[in-house]
């Protein structure tokens, strides 16, 4: 029986490709910042490598972006303010694809930090994992994109907090 607010969430299958993304997007955010707060000093040193803030900022953000990631990737999991949450995280990679690519055309070889660690390695094997990387955040980005263009309410709490406003019914005559 369809709801009185229209189709059933559970029929549409643009909901479902919503779901996949904030899974998929809230996931790797929620992984990257966790497994950066166990160690906050590696976070500053990798936000240090890139080489693009100025010092006194790096510890700051080495510290907040943690636990930003985290908490932008738990609300884009459960559906919490999706499309603004989705915003934010979108915003993350377009910095995250801007620092990657910068530090590939300026020569210099570091592991982005993105899941914990991070600092210089060896130029051969940035220039294998700086495509991977690139990539992924291009990924993910799309993923944001979509969510901000067609946030989907399906298993979020977006549904239970805000539910539709009733629509007069078009079927019943007059």
């Amino acid at each position: 029986m369809p709801s009185p607010h229209g189709a059933s969430p559970w029929r549409d299958p643009f909901g479902w490709v919503s779901l996949a993304c904030r899974l998929v997007l809230g996931v790797v955010l929620f992984w990257a910042g966790a497994a950066k707060l166990t160690d906050l000093e590696a976070s500053v040193t990798a936000v240090r490598a890139f080489q693009i803030l100025p010092f006194d900022l790096t510890r700051p953000v080495g510290y907040v972006l943690p636990v930003a990631e985290a908490l932008i990737g738990a609300a884009i999991v459960i559906g919490l303010f999706t499309r603004w949450t989705a915003l934010i995280g979108g915003l993350f990679m377009v910095a995250f694809i801007i620092g990657l690519a910068s530090v590939w055309a300026r020569g210099i070889s570091i592991d982005c930090g993105c899941f914990g660690g991070g600092g210089a390695i060896a130029a051969e094997q940035a220039l294998k994992q700086y495509p991977i990387d690139l990539a992924r955040d291009a990924g993910l980005l799309a993923t944001s994109a979509w969510l901000v263009w067609r946030p989907g309410r399906l298993a979020s709490l977006d549904a239970w907090l805000f539910p539709p406003l009733d629509r007069p019914r078009t079927d019943q005559a007059a």
